[in-house]
């Protein structure tokens, strides 16, 4: 294949001819020249070919450029999909590799959907949360040089405001502590700035990323388009367990300078032996440890639409009418076990005080999110040391916190609303089906379903909020419905629904 500057036409090279390309296909994986493009688009076997510009082509990023049409062991068209391996494959690989597997579908059938499947958004959405992460990071390493260098400053000020009240004597443990003090500050500053470069360099290949994804998403096939995601898949999974480890381990913790003298050194002179020393004060960092996307599922698969979610009716839990019960909450746990809240007899392991009324709580394991509706505004806690901060101006009653991103409902304009962690709104949904909205859960599509009180309705919103449709009602026995939950890997719904007494019924989506 020739430079990127220049190429040719791979038809007219093999007649030893040099003529210069216009055109890829990327059926025949070829280049074109004008004349040899007329007579591909005339014939029979090569008219329907999608073929981008030469330019278009070297826009894509390396490793589409490397990916083919023909499997790379028998030199054979790729032309079926196996989800056991997810993996293409050729005829020939079923008799070498996929004897056993029982999923083997048309390839087809997978890549005419990639470029609308959840995966593109998502891994969109995993590159930008890389990027702002980096970013914190970086903003944060910056913070730390600063205020070590305010710190280094101030231990100067008060080094030499000491040394005004003594002799000559002190000049020399003078002079010691302060090369003390630059040679840890030199240190701090070191190993700040090496980390940030590392840091920095990391962001680059993932802004670099970013600008080559919307060409891939644009121009590459829906194989190349597989392969990409899949190889962006991997480099963005590695990128997150990278920052997990930074933030995780004792790199990106606080080192404050701190310089101490001793209070008895105006009054003794000859029995000081040290003007003092230098400390580094190590707290754990201050950034965020943002969730990401761990679930690295298969969501090349075409998943559904939000006109094709449409949930089977599977069992309903009764609660015993000699119990006393009020079902607040409930939820499918990791191994889809159901919980069932019982406010009266629950025991409580520990208290945590608020001066406002609480409503909905949703936690991630590191930070827990507290709705205070009447106040307008939402308490994240820190579950690691209990520190609190507000978001100002989020008012909802009902709360989950998924993959970074804050859902709720407000039961008195009737609205659902999403935040981002940082308290911005990406959007929010005001729609006649939705009347007295309070639970709400998120599936592994990310829609939003949300349980509609006095409409007796569960309806189920777009993950961009941009549309939402009712999926069940009173005819499927939704009475006053209080709580939802879905279990991740089964794809099963429970709904807190007062039927009989307080019932919860379960769905499969």
């Amino acid at each position: 294949m020739a430079s990127p500057s220049k190429d040719f036409c791979t038809l007219c090279k093999e007649d030893n001819v040099t003529s210069d390309a216009v055109t890829w296909c990327t059926e025949c994986e070829v280049f074109l020249c004008m004349d040899c493009e007329k007579h591909h688009k005339r014939s029979r076997t090569s008219k329907d070919h999608k073929t981008i510009s030469a330019e278009n082509y070297h826009e894509l990023p390396s490793f589409i450029k490397e990916t083919s049409n023909l499997c790379k062991v028998h030199d054979r068209k790729l032309e079926l999909y196996c989800s056991f391996h997810a993996c293409a494959a050729c005829v020939q690989c079923i008799a070498d590799k996929h004897q056993t597997c029982q999923t083997m579908k048309p390839l087809y059938d997978i890549l005419k959907q990639v470029k609308s499947s959840a995966a593109v958004p998502l891994h969109e959405k995993d590159l930008n949360d890389l990027k702002e992460n980096f970013d914190e990071i970086i903003e944060y390493l910056r913070n730390r040089i600063r205020t070590n260098a305010k710190q280094k400053t101030e231990g100067f000020r008060n080094i030499r405001s000491m040394r005004k009240s003594i002799d000559e004597y002190l000049n020399q443990l003078e002079q010691q502590l302060l090369k003390d003090l630059e040679i840890e500050h030199s240190k701090l500053k070191s190993q700040m700035e090496t980390l940030m470069h590392e840091v920095n360099k990391r962001a680059k290949q993932i802004r670099k990323l970013q600008n080559e994804y919307s060409n891939m998403t644009k121009y590459a096939t829906e194989l190349q388009t597989y392969v990409g995601l899949k190889q962006i898949e991997k480099i963005t999974s590695r990128e997150w367990n990278y920052i997990e480890d930074l933030k995780s381990d004792s790199n990106l913790n606080e080192r404050n300078l701190q310089v101490t003298t001793s209070p008895a050194i105006s009054s003794i002179l000859h029995d000081v032996k040290s003007f003092g020393e230098i400390e580094v004060d190590t707290l754990p960092c201050s950034v965020a440890k943002n969730a990401g996307r761990r679930d690295q599922a298969q969501y090349l698969v075409p998943v559904p639409t939000i006109d094709q979610i449409r949930p089977s009716f599977l069992n309903t839990l009764k609660v015993p009418k000699e119990h006393v019960f009020r079902c607040v909450d409930c939820c499918l746990l990791p191994n889809e076990e159901v919980a069932l809240v019982d406010i009266d007899k629950s025991k409580v392991v520990k208290h945590f005080k608020f001066s406002d009324a609480c409503f909905g709580v949703s936690s991630d394991g590191q930070v827990l999110v507290i709705a205070i509706p009447y106040q307008e505004h939402v308490i994240v806690m820190n579950l690691l040391d209990e520190s609190k901060q507000k978001l100002e101006g989020i008012q909802v009653h009902r709360i989950s916190l998924v993959k970074g991103n804050i859902y709720g409902t407000n039961l008195l304009n009737d609205t659902v609303n999403c935040y981002k962690f940082s308290g911005e709104m990406l959007w929010t949904l005001k729609h006649q089906d939705i009347y007295v909205p309070l639970g709400l859960a998120l599936d592994t599509n990310g829609f939003i379903y949300v349980a509609c009180h006095t409409s007796n309705k569960i309806v189920v919103i777009s993950p961009d909020g941009k549309s939402c449709r009712t999926i069940l009602n009173h005819d499927n026995g939704i009475k006053d419905p209080r709580s939802i939950a879905i279990g991740m890997k089964s794809g099963i719904m429970l709904v807190g629904s007062q039927t009989e007494g307080e019932d919860c019924l379960l769905f499969k989506l």
